[in-house]
């Protein structure tokens, strides 16, 4: 379980995270062991992990954004027992189900959802092609918003947040231009939502692309550039994937104890 009463985030690579609203757990789109593959197969387009790991135990919720193989990998879900709350976009809840998920909550945007003392709101996210999630999460613990894609709704209201879980940099293709675009969104979440911590998403963790798409696949920007841009009281952090970082309460100013080992 988690410890005392603030809000801590432990990174897993690519899009995968680890919230602790205090005591209750939250699964956001692992990816945790075996291949990722994208249609149509592996000459294509394929990701590896530096290594595989252990299945977090004690969850309260998993939580997807999206329903792509990136944010509802197959091979990881099947860690997870069938009885787990799922809380997801309309594609991410389709998928699970046909997995074998029991307890599956479909929200689009502008719907919310409440967990104990969690509650989530879903905000239009990425259009890949149909619009997926983003979400805001506020517990007494500590309040966050996430996004994979850097794709911000106009409708959001401005509050103050604890944290933001975003990418900082842009990641494209020649004519399709960025489908990730963490660069240009991050001056709106400052905005937006003020945050004591910005955390670096989506494209770390040390993955390797293979696959004819990586020869395409461009990148501006780094997390250098966007911890240069931050106002006054506002950390980055580029996460190390296995780090317990705390978001919220006295102890924000440093990481917290490291997570759990990788697996074998």
């Amino acid at each position: 379980m988690g410890s005392g009463s603030e809000l801590h985030a432990t990174y897993y690579g690519a899009n995968g995270w680890l919230l602790e609203f205090g005591g209750l757990r939250v699964l956001v789109d692992p990816w945790l062991n075996g291949p990722l593959q994208f249609p149509p197969g592996p000459w294509f387009f394929k990701g590896d992990l530096p290594h595989s790991w252990p299945a977090p135990e004690d969850l309260d919720l998993l939580l997807l954004t999206q329903g792509l193989p990136d944010h509802t990998h197959p091979p990881s879900l099947a860690l997870l027992p069938r009885s787990l709350p799922v809380v997801g976009s309309a594609s991410a809840a389709a998928r699970v189900r046909a997995l074998g998920f029991t307890a599956v909550t479909a929200l689009s945007p502008g719907e919310a959802h409440r967990l104990g003392e969690l509650q989530i709101s879903a905000s239009a996210g990425a259009p890949v092609p149909q619009v997926e999630n983003g979400y805001l999460l506020e517990h007494p613990a500590g309040s966050l918003y996430l996004e994979p894609h850097g794709f911000l709704a106009a409708d959001l209201p401005p509050r103050p947040l604890d944290a933001v879980i975003t990418p900082v940099v842009d990641l494209g293709l020649p004519l399709a231009g960025a489908f990730v675009r963490g660069r240009g969104v991050l001056p709106q979440l400052l905005e937006r939502f003020a945050p004591r911590t910005v955390l670096a998403s989506t494209a770390g963790g040390e993955v390797r692309f293979d696959g004819l798409l990586t020869r395409w696949l461009w990148q501006k920007g780094s997390p250098a550039e966007a911890a240069a841009g931050l106002p006054a009281g506002t950390r980055l952090i580029d996460p190390r994937p296995g780090q317990r970082y705390a978001l919220s309460g006295t102890s924000a100013v440093k990481a917290a104890p490291r997570a759990p080992e990788p697996a074998s």
